[in-house]
C-alpha cells in the first residue's frame, strides 16, 4: 500500500489561493471560494485566457489575478485548487518540467504548500501525482467531487477526499473546501478520493439510464410524465436521477432537461468515469455487469455529434431517438 510521511501544512490565516481549470465545475467553484475564502488574493489560470479574465472581472476590486502557466500559480500561493477534464491533464498541469505546479514550486523553494485536485481521473495518476508533490516539500490531496453544475454554483457539492492525515484533511476542509461543498468527506488516504467517486459515478450513470428507459416506457405507454415521476418519487423506484435530476423534459425546471440538455455534467465526462471505473475493476477482478453496459452506452451517446456536448441526461433523449430503429 503507498505511504505518505505524515506531512502537514498550515495554512496562513490570510492565504493566496490558486485556482487551475476553469470549465463548466472550476468556473463557479472558484467564484464560490473567491468570494468566501478570506484569502487576501487570489490567481488563477485556464487553458482559455478570456476565461480566467472573465472571473477576474467578475471578482472585482483587483482581488484575483490571472496567471500565464500553472507554475506562476504555485510560485505565488499557499493554497492551489485544480479542477481538469482528465488524468493526461492532471500530469502536465502538475509535472511539466517547465510549466506545471511542483516545477513551480521548486522555483520558488516553497514548502508546505496544499495542493487539492478535485479532479475525477485514475487512481494510479493520483497517487503518482501526490508522491512528486510530496518530494517537492508539499502535500496534495485528491477530492474529486460530486453534485454537477448545479452543486457547483450553489455551493453545495460532495467532496470526496483523500488525505496524507486527518490533520491536514480537517484543515483543507475548514479552510478551503466548506466554501465550495456541503459534504465533505474524509475517505482516507491519498487516492481514495478517486474511489469513492467512480464508485459513485458508476451508480449515477446505471440509475440515470434506468431512469431514461423507466421514463421513456411510461410516456410512451400514454403515462403523463410529471405524474409518473411523482408517483415513483414516492415509491420504491425513487433515486437522484429521478427526484432531482429527472431526465425527462417537462417534469422538473432548472434542470439540463428543462434546456435542451446544455450545461450539467457531459455525455464525453460520463463516458470517462465509466471507463475508469471498468478499469479499475478489471484491476481489482471485480464484477462490474451493468457498469460495463452503461459504460458501452455512454461511449455510444457520446461518440454522436449531436449528443457530445450534452448533459449525461440526454441518453434519455438518445434512448427515445433508437426506439424506433
Amino acid at each position: 500500500m503507498l505511504q505518505f510521511r505524515r506531512m502537514y501544512s498550515q495554512v496562513p490565516s490570510k492565504p493566496v489561493i490558486g485556482f487551475v481549470g476553469l470549465g463548466q465545475m472550476g468556473y463557479p467553484m472558484a467564484l464560490n471560494l473567491v468570494a468566501k475564502g478570506g484569502a487576501t488574493s487570489f490567481v488563477v489560470y485556464d487553458t482559455s485566457a478570456p476565461v480566467a479574465e472573465r472571473l477576474a472581472a467578475a471578482s472585482g476590486a483587483g482581488l484575483v489575478t490571472v496567471a500565464k502557466t500553472p507554475s506562476e500559480v504555485a510560485e505565488a500561493c499557499d493554497v492551489v485548487v485544480t479542477m481538469l477534464p482528465a488524468g493526461p491533464h492532471v500530469r502536465d498541469v502538475y509535472l511539466h518540467a517547465s510549466t506545471g505546479l511542483v516545477a513551480g514550486l521548486a522555483r520558488a523553494g516553497r514548502k508546505n504548500a496544499l495542493l487539492v485536485d478535485s479532479s475525477t481521473i485514475d487512481v494510479a495518476t493520483s497517487k503518482d501525482v501526490a508522491r512528486a508533490v510530496e518530494s517537492a516539500g508539499s502535500v496534495m490531496l485528491d477530492a474529486p467531487v460530486s453534485g454537477g453544475t448545479l452543486g457547483a454554483e450553489a455551493g453545495t457539492l460532495t467532496f470526496m477526499v483523500g488525505s496524507p492525515n486527518a490533520q491536514t484533511f480537517n484543515t483543507v476542509k475548514d479552510r478551503i473546501l466548506v466554501h465550495m461543498g456541503k459534504n465533505i468527506v474524509h475517505c482516507g488516504t491519498v487516492g481514495n478520493g478517486q474511489v469513492a467517486k467512480i464508485c459513485n459515478n458508476m451508480m449515477l450513470g446505471i440509475s440515470m439510464i434506468a431512469a431514461s428507459e423507466t421514463m421513456n416506457l411510461g410516456v410512451r405507454l400514454g403515462m403523463d410524465p410529471k405524474l409518473l415521476a411523482g408517483i415513483i418519487n414516492t415509491s420504491s423506484g425513487r433515486c437522484w436521477s429521478t427526484d432531482t435530476y429527472n431526465p425527462c423534459p417537462g417534469v422538473l425546471p432548472n434542470v439540463p432537461a428543462a434546456r435542451d440538455y446544455t450545461g450539467g455534467f457531459g455525455t464525453s465526462l460520463m463516458a470517462k468515469d465509466l471507463s475508469l471505473a471498468v478499469s479499475a475493476a478489471h484491476e481489482s477482478k471485480s464484477t462490474v455487469t451493468l457498469g460495463a453496459v452503461a459504460h458501452q452506452i455512454y461511449n455510444q451517446v457520446s461518440s454522436q455529434k449531436e449528443y457530445k456536448t450534452k448533459d449525461f441526461s440526454a441518453v434519455y433523449k438518445w434512448l427515445n431517438d433508437n426506439s424506433d430503429k
